[in-house]
């Protein structure tokens, strides 16, 4: 048998041959090399015969007269099943190994390119940025700056910019004096002292109210602050760490972030590539993922079936690692067998199809106009942008302020919504 000696990508053979029959070929391939891809060619399309060709193991089964495009077009498919079948085995043995930067994995270009700028920053002292969608780790970015940093033997603090009120907000980052709020029965440590040695986490830090982006300006740039109600200074000694979801630039052009803050800021910028643009990073996440959740859950779950990984890569994650997450771990509670299936999946990512911008049809009637063509374009631009409005208007082509005034165009007919920055 010439499968002795030599490897094929997959196997086209007719029902009847001389000397043997396709099923009884397509048996022998199934039990000696399972990941081999056969498409049956029979002139009778009975029912029995699908189900004989299925039973063997065969992948596809095609009735006579066929078009020989239409042959192609499987084969393609099979092979590119084959490929996949033979990476998801493979991420199965690679995951424990991946390239890390501490909780942080991956082996895509992007994450090589996070890898190296984080390798680089972390014994730095300087003001780090964090940058990149909802989702995609920028909390997890900062804490191994600070596991790999010199002061890791120190405290790691972190506090959401988003969630305080203004004025909760300003006693938890400097403190208070004893009776300087109603609420203040004895004196409080700020953040920045109490992180001393450590770092500071500033999350969402696009987000700090403006009356208060002064007295941070001056906190970073004299190392003190002034706890409210306080005629004292206080020195600190961490290191700050801010990250941000949204178009902070724009940010800065709107007034809404005063441009020197973002600037003491913005001394070494760490950009986090969205899911979407890290390839077989997905899959790899995805099988450590099911190690983790399978173990906490106590099933035998072991990996993603090729479908399951199929419909894992076509999905565009606008909810980044954090969605992924979720998704395995839906899927691990509600897997059946070893490997999770494309039922286990949830419904959105089982249903999901790219969108396409539709230029022309062939029906003159189908035909739409070209402000409209812009519109839609525009629209999916900024969809893949995940919101980013400067990263959209990079890619249009446009500056900021001629991309504001189309969505704002847009919007007066019920579309898109500019206020809504990073969403």
């Amino acid at each position: 048998m010439l499968f002795a000696g030599s490897d094929f990508d997959a196997v086209v053979t007719d029902i009847r041959m001389p000397g043997t029959s396709g099923i009884a070929l397509c048996e022998r391939i199934a039990a000696n090399r399972p990941d081999v891809p056969v498409i049956l060619i029979t002139a009778f399309g009975s029912l029995d015969t699908a189900v004989a060709a299925m039973r063997a193991g065969a992948y596809d089964f095609v009735t006579k007269p066929f078009d020989v495009d239409a042959l192609a077009l499987r084969l393609d498919r099979a092979i590119e099943r084959r490929a996949l079948r033979a990476e998801v085995k493979r991420l199965r043995r690679v995951a424990a190994d991946a390239q890390r930067f501490d909780e942080l994995v991956g082996a895509s270009a992007p994450m090589r390119a996070l890898f190296d700028v984080l390798e680089r920053a972390a014994p730095a002292d300087g003001t780090v940025l964090i940058t990149g969608e909802t989702g995609t780790g920028k909390e997890l970015v900062a804490r191994a700056l600070h596991r790999r940093g010199r002061r890791a033997a120190g405290p790691f603090l972190a506090v959401s910019c988003a969630a305080l009120p203004e004025r909760l907000l300003e006693s938890e980052l400097f403190g208070h004096a004893r009776g300087a709020l109603p609420e203040a029965r004895a004196a409080r440590v700020g953040l920045f002292v109490r992180a001393s040695g450590g770092t500071l986490l500033l999350d969402e830090v696009a987000d700090l109210p403006l009356a208060l982006q002064p007295k941070l300006l001056r906190a970073l740039e004299e190392r003190k602050v002034r706890p409210i109600g306080s005629d004292e200074e206080v020195p600190f000694d961490a290191r700050i760490v801010a990250t941000t979801a949204r178009d902070i630039e724009a940010a800065v052009e709107d007034g809404r972030f005063r441009e020197e803050l973002y600037f003491r800021l913005n001394v070494i910028q760490v950009a986090v590539p969205p899911l979407r643009a890290r390839g077989g990073d997905i899959l790899l996440l995805a099988q450590a993922f099911v190690v983790r959740f399978a173990a906490r859950a106590g099933k035998a779950v072991r990996g993603l079936s090729s479908a399951a990984a199929e419909r894992l890569q076509a999905y565009d994650w606008p909810g980044n690692v954090r969605e992924l997450q979720n998704c395995i771990e839906q899927a691990v509670a509600l897997a059946r067998a070893e490997e999770i299936a494309v039922d286990d999946l949830p419904e959105k990512i089982r249903r999901y199809e790219h969108s396409h911008v539709v230029v022309a049809g062939h029906d003159p009637t189908e035909l739409i106009p070209l402000e409209e063509v812009e519109r839609r374009y525009v629209l999916r631009v900024l969809e893949a942008a995940g919101g980013n409005k400067a990263h959209a208007a990079r890619v249009l082509g446009l500056d900021r302020t001629t991309l504001y005034r189309k969505l704002q165009r847009y919007d007066t007919r019920g579309v898109g919504r500019p206020g809504e920055e990073g969403k």
